[in-house]
Order: structure tokens, then sequence, then C-alpha cells
């Protein structure tokens, strides 16, 4: 269980997530996420990234039961955790792919928001639950998934588009049968990886710095108003009615 590295093939490295029942990350899981991520960044032979996840779901959020235990230092945690972990994806020196199978929700969206490409099984679907956690961000990173009103209507109704949905946006790359998605993401990553190392973290650099909004500053700025909704009782209240049912 936690957070394991492996750089067994030429160029790449795959991160993999495994915290079982739903891989809902405490604030100590997403800080090691996001120190595996740059260390395989730093790595002068890695090429590319691979952002996997062990059981039914890539990941679930942040670890409410560990929020509603210990209180505002917790969500203060995990709120500055799962600003460490996104920017770690992002900032990443070579390029990520997130492979995602099953659910991907909220800090999950923050996650492959922040990738540079995203593999998807046949079953996977994407959403932010925030207003059902008592919670608001990761907008930024949907937003990055799907055109603005789309957006707006899930982040709003708590719903989740699938895989399909996502290819047919763009957001996407490929989606295969569950049982091919560690090939296929694999594959995507061998042939990145394959092109000049240093030409590569050039390219990364550059496609970062003509983005369009920041994703960082943006990302904070949303978690401004869940600072706001825990200070005004909301959050703990939505979170107290939130049982093991609200973690799929």
């Amino acid at each position: 269980m936690g957070v394991s590295t492996s750089c067994g093939e030429k160029g790449v490295c795959v991160v993999t997530v495994d915290f079982p029942p739903v891989n809902a990350l405490p604030v100590a899981g997403w800080s090691a996420l996001a120190d595996a991520v740059r260390a395989a960044g730093r790595d002068p032979e890695v090429r590319c990234v691979v952002l996997a996840a062990e059981g039914r779901g890539f990941n679930a959020g942040v670890d409410i039961k560990e929020i509603q235990r210990d209180g505002d230092g917790a969500l203060i945690g995990a709120n500055h955790a799962c600003a460490e972990a996104f920017g770690a994806v992002y900032d990443c020196a070579v390029p990520v792919v997130a492979a995602v199978q099953g659910f991907c929700l909220g800090g999950g969206i923050g996650l492959v928001g922040n990738a540079d490409a995203i593999v998807a099984s046949e079953d996977a679907v994407f959403g932010v639950p925030e207003l059902d956690r008592g919670a608001l961000g990761a907008a930024t990173h949907l937003a990055r998934l799907v055109p603005q009103h789309l957006m707006r209507a899930l982040y709003y109704t708590a719903r989740t588009a699938t895989a399909a949905d996502l290819h047919a946006h763009g957001s996407v790359w490929r989606v295969v049968p569950r049982e091919g998605l560690r090939a296929a993401a694999l594959g995507l990553a061998r042939e990145i990886a394959a092109k000049d190392g240093q030409l590569l973290r050039l390219a990364k650099s550059a496609l970062n710095g003509i983005d369009p909004v920041d994703v960082r500053r943006s990302y904070r700025f949303e978690q401004g108003f869940t600072f706001e909704a825990g200070l005004g009782g909301v959050g703990g209240r939505v979170r107290a009615g939130f049982g093991e049912e609200g973690r799929r």
C-alpha cells in the first residue's frame, strides 16, 4: 500500500498509487505522490512518466474520513498536499501520461487535468463531486478536460463524464479495454520516450509556458473558497453526511 516507482523500461518510469479500498488519499499519500513524480522527473534517464493506480478506481480524491476525524488541520493539510501533487504532475520535467481505470474523482481530476496525456479504460468515469463533500476545487483541471459549459454542469450536479465522452472532446488520447490499459499507456510513453530527452524537457517547459491559464494560481484561488466553506460551517455540515456510499 502507498506510492511505488518502477523504472524498468528504458526512458519510462511508472509511478503507481495503491491506497485501498478506493484510492482516497490521506495527506501523507498526496505528499508521497508529489515526491515520487518530482523524483522521476529529475532522473536524467527518464523521458516520460506514467501515472497509474492499482484497484478498481484510479483515484477517489482526498480521504474524507481523515478530515472528519482530524478536523481543520487535516483539511488544510489536504489542500496543501493536493496542490503539491497537482503541481508536481504539471511541473514534472518530462511528459506525464495518466492511465485511468474506473473512477477518477475530485483530486483525481486534479492529477489527470495536469497530465500531458490520458489513456483510459472503457469503464473510466471522470467527475468533481466536491459540492457533495463540503468542499470546492479542481474546476481548474476539469476545465482542461471538457468545454466550459459542460464543466459547469458537471461541477454543479456532481455528475461524471465517461471516457468515451472525454475522448470525443479530445482530452483522452485512447479508450481501451481495462485489461489493456497499462499496455496502452506504456505504448504511448515508449513513443514519447523515443524522442531526444533534452528536447522533450524543453518542449514540456515550452508548452507549460504558453498555457492560457496559470493552473497553480487558479487552483489556489479555488481553495480559498474551500477554506471559507469550512470557516462558515457549511463544509463540515455537508461532510457530516458523507458515508461509505460516498466513496463509491
